[in-house]
């Protein structure tokens, strides 16, 4: 179960922070991908891609809102959920971290990494991320 592999202690910013205050912890955690709450509540992610395409390539600002530049349409999975069931998700999806939801509110992230650790979901993490790094190559 993911419960078992997720990552809890995550960095999150709300609607009341900004493009450059996410942009900065970003850097301050070395991630591209952080929740966006209401409280605990998941209302969206961001990534580092969104703060380029939808933030950068639109020329916004860094005191831009949040709400401009997120992708609010998120995937995410209960904590009951199998690694296998969350490979599939996360090759379907072609998405790189899956937030971890529970009763409505954050509880934590899992990513391709954490289930490639996990000798035996190697062939299901592996099998996820070559398909979003295929996915990856016909964008370019």
């Amino acid at each position: 179960m993911l419960r078992e592999i997720m990552t809890t202690d995550c960095a999150t910013v709300t609607l009341k922070d900004n493009v450059y205050e996410a942009a900065v912890k970003m850097k301050q955690e070395d991630t591209g991908f952080i929740p966006v709450v209401d409280g605990k509540k998941l209302i969206g992610v961001l990534t580092d891609r969104d703060l380029v395409i939808r933030g950068f390539a639109e020329k916004r600002e860094g005191s831009a809102a949040i709400k401009e530049v997120m992708s609010d349409k998120t995937v995410s999975v209960p904590p009951e959920t199998t690694v296998d069931e969350a490979a599939k998700i996360m090759a379907k999806e072609q998405i790189r971290r899956l937030p971890i939801v529970e009763n409505g509110e954050l509880v934590g992230i899992v990513s391709i990494g954490d289930l490639a650790v996990r000798d035996k979901f190697e062939d299901e993490a592996g099998e996820a991320l070559s398909q979003i790094s295929e996915q990856d190559k016909q964008l370019v």
